[in-house]
């Protein structure tokens, strides 16, 4: 009996062997280049308040802004407006108290098929295009793409992402902000500050089924032993960097959809970036455009994919790269 066992194991382990030689294989012949950073014609322009077409800026560009919001939004007619109400308040507030600070809201509407471009712009009309811009994505590009798109043309000496649902209070910006000032000094001008939900999890578990608390749980373990150590909460949408840290960081990304953030944070720690995990309020809204298997399951094998490529060579992380 016991020889037959010793076969099988030795049988299992060459079978393993062989799948995982298979699998990085499929992953190095898969793997793309560098995403293209060109933009489409008309993505190289936004309409102003008058609805005049005028040219993006570029990151490249010396900044002239405190602060740039990226919002990535995708058929969010129906949920825009609430985050938008809640930001531009708590912008304008901050402004009227302290004069000096500056700020700009890029909406990046990543296709939609609904009139999110169009609710978008109704905020650039009431604030004005130096404080609200809205570019407008010829196809969809997923999340990752939709926010590099963003980040690129944004003004700001840091840039905050946040999702067009609202789910994390806009005035948690500050926790953020402090948690970004205690990272210093920042080497090269670069440190990330992360949003985290991670203080929730206990609640969230109680709420959720057996099942989805499974996902969760192993989707945690793939990021930790593939990936990324030491943040809990990769996946928050609300993220603050500085201008420096996005040029690098988002310059590298190959992901352009749900696992993009993964990719950020592999990155941001190759480069020995600094990064804070900071916890913030969050409330789960209606309307997620994750199908839990089978976004699970696709992130799940783009946190494979990520580790692979990266193992064989297929993607390389270089010191410095251009932005097209």
């Amino acid at each position: 009996m016991a020889p037959i066992l010793l076969q099988l194991a030795v049988l299992g382990a060459a079978l393993a062997a062989v799948a995982l030689i298979l699998i990085s294989f499929v992953a190095f012949i898969t793997a793309t280049e560098m995403p293209h950073l060109h933009q489409h014609e008309d993505e190289k322009f936004f309409l102003n308040a008058r609805v005049q077409r005028e040219a993006l800026p570029s990151i490249r560009d010396l900044p002239t802004k405190q602060l740039s919001v990226v919002v990535p939004s995708y058929n969010e007619e129906k949920r825009l407006p609430v985050m938008m109400d809640e930001a531009l308040g708590y912008l304008e507030e901050r402004q009227k108290q302290d004069p000096t600070f500056t700020y700009e809201v890029i909406v990046v509407d990543d296709g939609s098929k609904d009139e999110t471009s169009k609710v978008a712009f109704k905020y650039c009309q009431k604030y004005g295009s130096d404080k609200v811009r809205v570019i407008t994505l010829v196809k969809n590009r997923g999340k990752g793409g939709a926010i590099r798109m963003g980040v690129f043309s944004s003004r700001g000496k840091k840039i905050l992402m946040a999702d067009a649902d609202g789910a994390t209070k806009f005035p948690d910006i500050e926790k953020l902000e402090k948690g970004l000032n205690d990272l210093q000094p920042w080497p090269d001008q670069m440190a990330i500050a992360c949003g985290s939900r991670a203080h929730l999890e206990k609640e969230s578990i109680a709420q959720r089924s057996y099942f989805r608390t499974l996902l969760m749980y192993g989707f945690h373990f793939l990021v930790w032993f593939l990936c990324v150590k030491g943040i809990r909460d990769t996946q928050c949408g609300f993220k603050l960097l500085t201008r420096e840290a996005a040029s690098r960081t988002f310059s590298s990304l190959h992901i352009e959809r749900w696992a993009f953030d993964v990719e950020l944070l592999y990155i941001a720690q190759f480069f020995k970036i600094p990064i804070a995990e900071i916890a913030v309020n969050w409330t789960e809204i209606e309307g997620s455009k994750l199908v839990p298997f089978w976004s699970w399951l696709q992130m799940g094998k783009d946190l494979l994919f990520i580790r692979l490529r990266y193992l064989t060579g297929a993607w390389r992380l270089e010191q410095t790269r251009k932005v097209n």
